[in-house]
């Protein structure tokens, strides 16, 4: 499936009849046939099944991975132009459990970027404050404590935090929320999708969750085996008519205790 091609200057990341296959062995890939365009400053969720090549495409992104055959643009380059540390430098990436250095305090989590970037400490200070009071954790409460000293929401928070460090323009998201409890689970996406909107940052953002999908997209990418079946915003996309899309219709009435 095609998606509609917005004007140029819109376009922060392309997808340019994307495959990849393990080793570049044809009969073992992972996506294909993915053409797609996100516009700077939607947040662009990729929703499938465990397998369907969201996170595949997540890192095809940030250079993680190199596309077997098409190109992936960012900004109007393929990937494969970039200085690969650089390119990823320059994109925030936010994993589930948040992926945070134990041996680290918060401040020097939330400032790796800025130090490696060569960024003086007065700065570096600044931008950590300035980050963790966006994410609801007070600097003299939560900056010098260590991952373990925190609890999931907080440590997604900090995550969060330590990839607007260098204030790139696009995030990805890889189910970021996915290990949480039901209850914070929600408070963080309500908080998110008011960050979304407040940031105005292009965001790509990976879950299996159709409900999470419906809360926070601008758009609705949804893959089954390794292809892109369904592209619709969210007051759009319960409504297409393909059989995954059902799947994920039934499984919503089911979480609701409606049957199908």
């Amino acid at each position: 499936m095609n998606a509609k091609l917005a004007a140029p200057s819109d376009v922060a990341i392309e997808f340019r009849d994307v495959h990849y296959h393990i080793n570049d062995i044809p009969d073992r890939g992972i996506v294909s046939n993915i053409s797609l365009t996100i516009s700077r400053g939607e947040t662009l969720v990729l929703l499938g099944r465990s397998g369907s090549g969201k996170t595949t495409l997540l890192r095809l992104i940030n250079r993680m991975l190199v596309p077997s055959q098409g190109q992936v643009l960012v900004e109007g380059r393929a990937t494969t132009a970039y200085d690969p540390i650089r390119l990823r430098r320059s994109i925030g990436y936010v994993i589930q459990e948040a992926g945070l250095f134990p041996h680290f305090t918060v401040a020097e989590n939330v400032g790796l970027v800025p130090t490696l970037e060569n960024w003086d400490a007065s700065r570096i200070a600044a931008r950590v404050e300035e980050l963790l009071l966006l994410v609801g954790l007070d600097p003299a409460q939560f900056a010098t404590r260590r991952p373990r000293e925190l609890s999931g929401g907080q440590r997604q928070r900090v995550g969060v935090a330590r990839a607007l460090a260098v204030d790139p323009p696009i995030l990805l998201m890889d189910e970021p929320f996915g290990a949480l409890d039901p209850v914070t689970r929600a408070e963080l996406q309500r908080e998110f999708s008011a960050l979304a909107r407040r940031l105005n940052k292009t965001i790509v953002f990976v879950t299996h969750d159709v409900r999470e999908a419906l809360l926070l997209a601008s758009r609705i990418a949804l893959l089954h085996a390794g292809q892109l079946v369904a592209l619709a915003p969210p007051q759009d996309f319960l409504r297409l008519d393909h059989p995954e899309v059902h799947a994920f219709t039934a499984s919503l009435a089911v979480s609701n205790g409606v049957s199908p």
